[in-house]
């Protein structure tokens, strides 16, 4: 097996519903421009309060992919 190399960007998913959501949204927007994606970790959750209520849920995720340098 050949030596690999994996980049890892962080992304912020955001959703009226559940983390969950926000989360899957943000893998699925990566899934959308990169190619090989290994692994996601969520390393923060937060809530967007308005009024008292809250108004979206917001994943941040780290996601590697295989690196497939210049």
């Amino acid at each position: 097996m050949a030596d690999s190399v994996y980049k890892v960007i962080q992304l912020v998913g955001t959703s009226t519903e559940s983390w969950e959501q926000a989360a899957s949204a943000a893998v699925a927007r990566a899934n959308q421009s990169l190619r090989e994606l290994r692994v996601a970790e969520v390393e923060k959750l937060d809530l967007v309060i308005e009024n008292g209520s809250v108004t979206a849920y917001r994943a941040k995720v780290n996601v590697s992919f295989k690196y497939e340098g210049e």
